[in-house]
C-alpha cells in the first residue's frame, strides 16, 4: 500500500491531506472554498492535489469528501448544502481536470470511516453513525467496517428530517435551502446556532465566541447552548431508535464542544425508546483531521 491522497470539500475550505502507509499525515494543507464558484472549486481541489503530489515526490490515489452525494441516477450531485454543487458533475470533471479516476462519497461517511477505523474514537464497533455539525449537518453510516451507501445514496441523511418533537416555539422551523422548513440541518449547523443565538440576543457573533461567553458564565451564551443541546439529543435520539448504532461520533466546528458529550446523552435517555441506553457519544479522535483521513482511505476500500 503506498501514500492516499484525501480532499476533504467543505462549505468554507478544502483540505488536502496524504496518508502514508502507516495512516500517518505526512502533508497537509487547506484554502477557503471558493464561495459559489463551481469551475473555481473544482480548479482549487485540483492544484491542491497537484502540489501535495510535487511535494510528497509520488503520486497517490486520490478519495474526495463531497457534501451531499453522486446520484445513482444521473451521476451528478444531489443534496449538497453548498448548492453550487448540485447538479454537477463534480467527480467527472475532477478526473478530467486531473487526467485520473478518483474515489468520492459523502464527507459524513468519510467521517465515519475514518473514525470506526483500528485507531479511530469508535475502534471496535460494529455501527458507528458518523455527525457532520458544520456548516451543514450530515451523517453517516458504517457497519462492520463498511459504510452503508443505500439504494438512493441517502443513508444516514438525517440533516432534512424535520426537528423531532418539537415546541411551538419551534413550529413552522426556519426556511432550508432544500424547500422545507423545520429541517434539523437549520437547527443544528454551526450558522444555524449562531442565528439562534442572534434571535434571542440581537447580537451577532460567531460560535466559538457563543460558546467562550458561555464559560464565562454569560446567561444568554449558556441559553443558547442549552437549546443546541437539546435539539441535538432530540434529533440524536431518532438516530438510536431508528439504527441503534454502537457509537455515536460528532465531527464538524459544534463538535469542538466538550459539554455536548457529557450532556447530551443524558438529555437523550427521555427519547429512546429503550431501557438505560449503552450508546456512546464520542468526539473524533482525528479532529478535524477526520474526514481528510476517511477520503484518503476510499481509494483502498478501507
Amino acid at each position: 500500500m503506498g501514500n492516499r491522497l484525501g480532499v476533504d470539500l467543505g462549505g468554507t475550505k478544502i483540505e488536502v491531506a496524504v496518508i502514508d502507509p502507516d495512516n500517518e499525515i505526512i502533508w497537509r494543507e487547506r484554502e477557503p472554498t471558493p464561495k459559489g464558484d463551481y469551475e473555481g472549486t473544482v480548479k482549487a481541489m485540483a492544484d491542491l492535489i497537484d502540489r501535495a503530489e510535487h511535494d510528497c515526490g509520488v503520486a497517490a490515489s486520490i478519495g474526495v469528501g463531497t457534501p451531499g452525494t453522486i446520484s445513482p441516477r444521473t451521476g451528478l450531485i444531489k443534496n449538497a448544502n453548498s448548492v453550487v454543487l448540485n447538479d454537477r458533475p463534480l467527480k467527472l470533471d475532477l478526473e478530467e481536470y486531473l487526467g485520473r479516476k478518483v474515489s468520492m462519497a459523502n464527507d459524513a461517511n468519510c467521517l465515519a470511516l475514518s473514525e470506526s477505523a483500528d485507531d479511530g474514537a469508535a475502534a471496535g464497533a460494529g455501527s458507528v453513525f458518523g455527525v457532520i455539525l458544520g456548516t451543514g449537518v450530515g451523517g453517516g453510516l458504517v457497519v462492520n467496517g463498511h459504510v452503508l451507501i443505500g439504494c438512493n445514496a441517502i443513508a444516514g441523511e438525517w440533516g432534512h428530517n424535520p426537528l423531532p418533537w418539537a415546541s411551538g416555539d419551534e413550529a413552522p422551523g426556519p426556511a432550508c435551502w432544500c424547500g422545507l422548513n423545520g429541517c434539523i440541518e437549520q437547527w443544528l449547523s454551526g450558522p444555524a446556532f449562531e442565528r439562534d443565538h442572534a434571535e434571542a440576543t440581537g447580537r451577532s457573533l460567531s460560535g466559538a465566541a457563543i460558546v467562550e461567553l458561555a464559560g464565562e458564565g454569560d446567561r444568554a451564551a449558556q441559553a443558547a447552548l442549552a437549546r443546541y443541546e437539546d435539539r441535538l439529543a432530540r434529533s440524536l435520539a431518532h438516530v438510536i431508535n431508528l439504527f441503534d448504532p454502537e457509537v455515536i461520533v460528532l465531527g464538524g466546528g459544534m463538535s469542538n464542544v466538550g459539554r455536548l458529550y457529557e450532556n447530551v446523552p443524558v438529555i437523550w435517555d427521555r427519547y429512546v425508546f429503550s431501557d438505560p441506553i449503552t450508546t456512546r457519544l464520542l468526539p473524533p479522535r482525528f479532529g478535524d483531521s477526520s474526514g481528510v483521513r476517511g477520503a484518503a482511505f476510499l481509494a483502498e476500500g478501507l
